[in-house]
């Protein structure tokens, strides 16, 4: 099963639904694709869409997909991650009106240079980033939280 996860983000991204949704019309994606699309207007034959849903049916997607497809948010590039899954993500973009700014651009390029996630920057190509994100080898993720956690807790226990 392929997840797409598009976030809470109060703006749309169909632009990634309409390419995948072409890419399954063509018969180059054959699994099944479940999105959680947020604010996007967006409706499908081929997808089962949910605009919102509880965290804990996210985790199950999440668990049991075989890909994640995702904005570039990191969330939910760190769920995909969490789970050991392939994760595909494409920027959302100001020029759609799909975000404010371009920072998502900045975000996967640093997910991808540190070798965990496929970027997928050309959305004709959806299917090609999928197939290379199922057959890479990615570099374990490891949360620097608890690292985090403890300079916060040194920074106020010594003010």
């Amino acid at each position: 099963m392929i997840l797409i996860t598009l976030g809470t983000q109060d703006k749309g991204f169909e632009r990634l639904l309409e390419a995948v949704d072409k890419a399954i019309d063509q018969g180059q994606i054959k699994e099944e694709v479940v999105a959680q699309i947020g604010y996007s207007k967006y409706a499908s034959k081929n997808m089962k869409i949910f605009d919102f849903v509880d965290r804990d049916q996210m985790e199950k997607w999440t668990e049991k997909c075989d890909i994640l497809i995702t904005h570039g948010g990191v969330g939910s590039i760190l769920a995909g991650l969490h789970h050991k899954k392939p994760v595909v993500a494409a920027a959302r973009l100001k020029k759609y009106g799909e975000h404010t700014n371009d920072h998502q651009k900045q975000i996967i390029k640093e997910f991808v240079r540190d070798g965990y996630i496929t970027e997928l920057k050309n959305f004709k190509k959806v299917t090609e980033a999928i197939e290379a994100a199922k057959k890479r080898e990615y570099k374990p993720y490891h949360s620097n939280t608890q690292n985090m956690v403890r300079l916060i807790e040194n920074f106020i226990d010594t003010h």
